[in-house]
């Protein structure tokens, strides 16, 4: 655990020196909130959670990607692959729950016709367990940044485009989410609620399984690198 934590501070101070950055994400569900707030303010807190997974996906590709020569070092002096993961994995939840903190008391002190306040926190708490491993998959997938924030782009925009009762909106990331929103802005059924955390969890799973293999392959110890440290 030690190791685990160890990692997961020192990505968040790489998180922290790139403070113009990390500014630019913050203010993107802000962003995408105030775009519809005047027409249709239930579209606008749709719109603020899709900016908020927008925000930690990309705050965990580009985080991913700058640390993969650190990663190399680590592995030599005894870090295994899970520690690897699961501590820029902690630190992306970190940034994603405070972002996701400060949304919804804006949300819940500018809305006052909210009456599931309660579900609006659990579909952004669902958005950033779902971005920020969606983020580190696609880092583990594209090779550099600008492929990576294309694929982002793409899932973004389809998640904005497609019917959520097409095959393709059931297939994407962040369905779930808007599941939530249906029990918690339009007083849907109950039933919408447990769909949307069904998918979410085994969304989340999923990810997170996935990664965890690739970042396993990529970073298992080859015996040039296992000789190198003992020279060392």
């Amino acid at each position: 655990m030690t190791k685990l934590f160890t990692v997961a501070e020192m990505m968040g101070r790489d998180l922290a020196r790139r403070r113009v950055a990390l500014a630019l994400l913050a203010f993107v569900p802000l962003l995408f909130y105030i775009a519809r707030h005047d027409a249709n303010p239930e579209k606008a807190i749709r719109f603020a959670g899709l900016g908020l997974a927008w925000a930690v996906s990309t705050a965990g590709l580009f985080l991913s990607n700058t640390t993969k020569a650190v990663e190399r070092r680590l592995r030599q002096i005894g870090y295994r692959p899970a520690h690897l993961y699961l501590g820029t994995l902690t630190a992306l939840l970190t940034l994603g729950a405070v972002l996701a903190a400060v949304y919804w008391v804006l949300i819940y002190v500018d809305q006052d016709t909210l009456q599931r306040p309660g579900a609006v926190a659990i579909e952004f708490g669902l958005t950033i367990v779902i971005a920020a491993p969606l983020g580190l998959l696609i880092s583990a997938v594209a090779p550099h940044d600008l492929e990576g924030t294309l694929v982002l782009i793409s899932i973004t925009g389809l998640q904005f485009l497609v019917d959520p009762e097409q095959k393709l909106g059931k297939a994407l990331p962040f369905w779930s989410t808007q599941q939530v929103g249906l029990y918690g802005l339009d007083g849907g059924d109950p039933e919408f609620l447990r769909k949307g955390l069904l998918h979410g969890a085994l969304y989340c799973i999923g990810l997170m399984l996935v990664t965890a293999v690739l970042a396993g392959v990529r970073l298992r110890r080859r015996k040039h690198m296992q000789i190198r440290a003992a020279v060392q």
